[in-house]
């Protein structure tokens, strides 16, 4: 790739000790080149080679424990849809145990095709995958439903692979309704939710007069618990407009809802502990990430559910005695989208550049993602919370561009004392400076490697000092969108 046109801040660096804030990088005015992954097999110069990378990955799946899970380690977006599908063929079931249409999951199969999943697990395209969607999910029926009809329309049978758990709360139009109006009614200090209506769905829950996927098999109680549900949104927003018309219209969509779903619906619980009695072996899948948690995230600008390790066995019903390996999903860079503290962000033209060649707008709603350098701080916080067995660093590829890298390695005050860990406080998260250690870059195209050691010894070398900086050995290296672009160390 063409590096040329790509110049850095001339503001002098130590690799160790200077302090910035945001540091912007500058790009002078003529045509750049990026290079995107192809997303069909590379050939391997070589059978040895293309059976040694075989082996390893085999190896490397072979060795996760019975229960494993994948989950976010920064602000979501990390492409952890790509490795469950990658880790499904090797498990019998894969979960989802929070969250709900807010979650958008990339992947493509074996020809190249792309399915963007909100709601269905990312092992459905795997045949002999059970896909399971647990309690602790809140979930919209019409949005799954289409999701279930899109993959059919694209010859991926759903029929008996999908279970979705009679504990599991409804999340109604009206809740997406709501999300609006609150987003509105905050105005300049709005969260920047999805508006997919997730808080509100999980404020019906805590509130406890949400309403549960096996209350769908009493029809007769329906709507009255429907209908206390649109009074408390009539009551509390002037804007919601709630009149008789509009009970009885949702009633009878959800009769119609009722009876499709009826096939799906299953006691989960049991069937997690019943599948973990048999040894079967489960890969359990997180929607959006532990800085968007809502006790260990940048409250109040995180999700409403716990994608953290914690919300695997409240989510799903199971022990945490059963729960092993945790593969922490991160970019090599940072992403964020909507409000909130982002202490390594790159504005102007420096952040552009990684969102264009990054391709970072959001799956779900199509937004432009917030880019910066690796926050090793934030990384490091979330390995400690979920104790991760290993890391999976995707998206290598997108920085093969620049000259040189950094990393976020620390926090300090104003005044240059120490952040001794990851604040909960958001003033203090605005003001704080980040301490940044810079790396060579390669400068060469990786997409075509599959074997560690044929990477760039810069590329290398940067994978190395992540692993050093917070103690968790990187496995998987996404060099590519592909399901055939991933590195197994």
């Amino acid at each position: 790739m063409n590096c040329s046109s790509l110049v850095l801040d001339p503001t002098p660096v130590a690799t160790s000790g200077c302090c910035y804030r945001r540091p912007t990088l500058h790009f002078q005015h003529h045509r750049r080149n990026f290079v995107f992954c192809s997303l069909k097999p590379v050939a391997s110069s070589s059978l040895s080679v293309a059976e040694s990378a075989s082996s390893e990955s085999l190896n490397r799946i072979g060795s996760l424990s019975q229960v494993s899970g994948v989950l976010g380690s920064q602000w979501g977006d990390e492409g952890k849809g790509k490795l469950v599908d990658i880790l499904a063929q090797h498990f019998d079931i894969v979960a989802r145990c929070q969250g709900g249409a807010n979650a958008g999951h990339t992947i493509y199969n074996s020809e190249g095709k792309k399915f963007a999943l909100h709601l269905v697990p990312s092992g459905i395209l795997n045949e002999e995958t059970l896909c399971v969607i647990g309690n602790g999910v809140v979930v919209h029926l019409p949005g799954l439903f289409k999701e279930i009809d899109g993959l059919e329309a694209n010859g991926v049978s759903c029929k008996g692979r999908i279970l979705v758990s009679d504990r599991a709360h409804l999340l109604f139009d009206f809740h997406q309704v709501v999300d609006g109006l609150r987003e509105a009614e905050l105005n300049k200090s709005f969260i920047g939710t999805t508006r997919r209506g997730i808080g509100p769905a999980y404020s019906s829950k805590m509130n406890r007069n949400g309403i549960r996927v096996s209350d769908l098999r009493h029809m007769d109680t329906f709507p009255q618990k429907l209908h206390n549900l649109l009074s408390d949104a009539n009551s509390r927003f002037p804007d919601f407009n709630y009149t008789p018309e509009v009970l009885k219209e949702e009633v009878e969509n959800y009769k119609r809802y009722a009876e499709r779903l009826e096939p799906f619906i299953a006691d989960t619980v049991h069937v997690m502990n019943e599948s973990i009695a048999q040894k079967k072996r489960i890969l359990v899948e997180g929607g959006q990430a532990t800085m968007l948690d809502i006790d260990f995230g940048t409250y109040p600008f995180v999700t409403s559910s716990s994608p953290s390790a914690g919300g695997i066995c409240t989510g799903l019903g199971i022990a945490p005695r059963v729960v092993g390996d945790l593969i922490g999903v991160v970019k090599a860079y940072t992403t964020r989208v909507g409000s909130g503290p982002f202490p390594t962000e790159i504005l102007g033209q420096g952040g552009d550049i990684l969102r264009f060649a990054g391709q970072e707008f959001g799956t779900t709603t199509g937004r432009p993602r917030r880019c910066g350098w690796l926050d090793v701080v934030a990384l490091k916080f979330c390995c400690q919370i979920n104790g991760f067995s290993s890391l999976n660093l995707t998206k290598l590829d997108v920085l093969s561009d620049l000259p040189e890298i950094k990393l976020g390695v620390a926090y300090k005050h104003v005044d240059g004392t120490p952040v001794e860990s990851f604040p909960a406080d958001l003033q203090l998260l605005e003001q704080l400076k980040v301490e940044y250690e810079v790396l060579p870059g390669w400068q060469s195209d990786i997409s075509s490697i599959r074997n560690y050691s044929d990477l760039p010894k810069a590329a290398r070398q940067y994978v190395e000092r992540i692993e050093e900086l917070v103690g968790v050995p990187i496995h998987y290296i996404g060099v590519g969108p592909g399901r055939d672009a991933l590195i197994y160390k």
